[in-house]
């Protein structure tokens, strides 16, 4: 069963009972009523008798009795004495004699004035409410009985009536549970109907519709945004693959030159043999590293990190004794006591793929390169050629090199890679020309600020 029947069965089976238990009550409740005024009414009836009005007793005529034609009496009564000794003597009205038992007779027998009993009793073919009333001194008692035919007519039809209303609200209600189910799954379909579409094309630049506060709505905005997201980590990995194709492409050609010119390996001079080897070795690493940052930037090797607090002034140290050991250039670290909510393996590479950014553009080497941090703000800065302002736009793009560049070696994913990080420590990137000639480059994160510390001092 789907959702919709579901939803309908349920709204039907609370509908049901709820009208169930509404007849019930409001049945018993007409009945207790109706039983009570007819108790009351007989006792008012009583009285009239015990004081030798037994007018009350002649029957109403009616027209017609229940519709069928036949003359009839409305409420007929009938009204016997029973003597102390038990004899029976009738009063009044219907011609009809009620049973007398032994509690009748020994309510006639005692000298209790007013002592009554009520009882339902089925004399021939008719129904009666009998009332007994003693009423002493030694005069025996009343029997009073009235034909409860009508009264019992009268509940078959309330009966009649509250079943009918319990069958119609049970219909309004698997109607409502249709109408809401349908409103309801109306939506869910055609969520499920895209999903599907989805599952089967491969596509995801369907449009899903939205509108909507509640829940539904809230799936759709959400399935919508999840489409959105995957288009764009679809454009992302063909824009990758097509751009590592394109830059495999070179260090691979010149490593099949190198090749072919190793067939002639005997035919070279000892200089050219070196110079060609420490090509292809160059070539080779240069192609490693290009691998290894591709690998890298795919997998988001960085996303994998467990964040945790982390200074950023120790993650400096590290990077900056990294690029000193490999370069041999001076890095001056100037940090304050920032901490973050962040990945130290992902930090660290960034701020290495600065440095070594700045190492390898700074070409002059007579200035060091600086790294600075203050309140989450992570900024190198260089001596180097600096760039212009199309470039510093375009620097954290994936491949994209400077014209200065092109002539280095490098991958041109350092700072894309740098850019990955901070996106994933919810931060930003930035670049720029320093004042007085060269570059600053750098990223934000979101510092925070553990307990006992202040702004920009936190403790490690």
């Amino acid at each position: 069963m789907n959702l919709r029947g579901k939803l309908v069965v349920i709204f039907a089976t609370v509908g049901a009972i709820v009208a169930i238990l509404v007849g019930l009550f409001s049945y018993q409740t007409a009945s207790q009523r109706i039983g009570e005024q007819l108790d009351r009414s007989m006792l008012t009836t009583y009285a009239q008798v015990a004081a030798g009005s037994t007018e009350v007793l002649a029957p109403i005529p009616l027209l017609k009795n229940r519709g069928n034609g036949d003359h009839g009496e409305a409420q007929p009564m009938a009204a016997q004495a029973i003597a102390p000794d038990g004899t029976v003597t009738s009063i009044g009205g219907r011609p009809v004699r009620f049973p007398v038992d032994d509690e009748d007779r020994a309510l006639a027998a005692s000298g209790a004035s007013e002592a009554l009993r009520y009882q339902d009793l089925v004399v021939g073919r008719d129904d009666y409410r009998v009332l007994t009333v003693a009423r002493g001194g030694g005069r025996g008692a009343i029997q009073l009985g009235v034909d409860v035919d009508e009264t019992r007519h009268i509940l078959n039809a309330l009966a009649v009536r509250v079943t009918g209303v319990s069958a119609a609200a049970l219909l309004g209600a698997a109607l409502a549970g249709w109408l809401i189910a349908r409103q309801l799954t109306r939506r869910l379909t055609r969520l499920t109907g895209l999903a599907e579409q989805v599952s089967a094309s491969g596509r995801l630049d369907i449009e899903v519709p939205t509108g909507g506060r509640d829940e539904v709505g809230r799936l759709a905005m959400s399935f919508d945004a999840m489409l959105g997201r995957l288009a764009r980590a679809r454009d992302d990995q063909e824009r990758l693959v097509q751009d590592a194709a394109h830059e495999l492409r070179t260090p691979l050609t010149s490593l099949r030159t190198n090749a072919s010119v190793l067939r002639r390996f005997d035919e070279l001079s000892a200089t050219a043999r070196a110079s060609l080897l420490d090509d292809v070795d160059g070539e080779t690493r240069e192609l490693t590293h290009l691998v290894d940052e591709l690998v890298e930037l795919a997998t988001r090797q960085h996303d994998g990190e467990e964040a945790r607090p982390v200074e950023l002034a120790v993650i400096a140290e590290r990077a900056a004794a990294r690029v000193r050991r490999r370069s041999g250039r001076e890095v001056v670290v100037t940090a304050d006591a920032t901490t973050v909510l962040g990945r130290p393996k992902g930090l660290e590479r960034a701020m290495s793929n600065l440095l070594e950014n700045a190492v390898k553009f700074d070409v002059d080497g007579t200035a060091p390169v600086e790294l600075v941090i203050r309140d989450g703000r992570v900024e190198v800065l260089d001596r180097g050629p600096g760039f212009g302002e199309d470039d510093a736009s375009r620097v954290f793009d994936r491949f994209y090199r400077t014209a200065e560049a092109r002539s280095l070696p490098g991958s041109g994913l350092g700072l894309a890679i740098v850019r990955e990080v901070a996106l994933a420590h919810d931060g930003t990137v930035f670049a720029g020309a320093r004042p007085g000639g060269g570059a600053v480059v750098g990223f934000t994160v979101a510092p925070i600020f553990l307990p006992d510390s202040k702004p920009g001092h936190a403790d490690g």
